[in-house]
């Protein structure tokens, strides 16, 4: 598996988008964008990658959650590759096909679960490859440094499903990326979010 985040260098104000890709551009890989951003340069970043051999350059969209940071672009991506999109919201439009909670999808030559995590919106969802021991976050609050805030009931119940997870790499909808003591952080965050108060 490969990942490239497209946005590392934008300019403008934009999710990571990160384009993830099989080791060897195999014809069964497919080529998914996990979120799209708003910075058209992701376009040209997409154009300029090599994505193989006598297959769509993006074959499918995942949304991590609607907001505009992270699905601004997907006009301009649907006209220009034609992908399908999936997303936990039916509300978005250009959204293809609605993804669940336990939901199952091949992103480049692996697998990865989907785990809804509503808290910084009804919709969000994070990614995780047991394989690769890698978590897409989107903007899911996972380091949680103190307790205080308010969570809602159903956010502590997937950060624990997310804490009986193997995860050595999380990629965040915003920043680089956390490769070390992925573990200990979301245990740590785990306790103050029960230390907190709970709706």
């Amino acid at each position: 598996m490969k990942v490239l985040n497209l946005t590392e260098d934008t300019q403008v104000y934009t999710s990571n988008v990160y384009f993830v890709l099989g080791s060897w551009n195999a014809l069964p890989d497919v080529n998914t964008l996990i979120d799209v951003g708003r910075d058209p340069l992701a376009i040209d970043a997409i154009k300029h990658t090599s994505t193989g051999l006598g297959k769509k350059r993006v074959e499918q969209v995942i949304l991590t959650h609607s907001h505009y940071d992270h699905a601004g672009l997907l006009p301009m991506i649907k006209s220009t590759f034609k992908p399908v999109v999936y997303a936990f919201s039916k509300y978005l439009d250009g959204v293809d096909k609605l993804v669940r909670d336990g939901d199952e999808l091949l992103f480049g030559d692996r697998v990865f679960t989907v785990i809804h995590t509503p808290g910084h919106s009804t919709d969000s969802i994070c990614l995780y490859c047991e394989e690769e021991r890698v978590l897409f976050a989107g903007d899911t609050p996972l380091i949680i440094r103190r307790p205080g805030d308010t969570y809602q009931r159903e956010f502590v119940q997937a950060l624990e499903k997310i804490c009986r997870r193997d995860i050595g790499t999380i990629y965040f909808g915003h920043g680089q990326p956390i490769v070390h003591n992925c573990h200990s952080l979301l245990l740590s965050s785990l306790s103050n979010v029960r230390q907190s108060t709970i709706r």
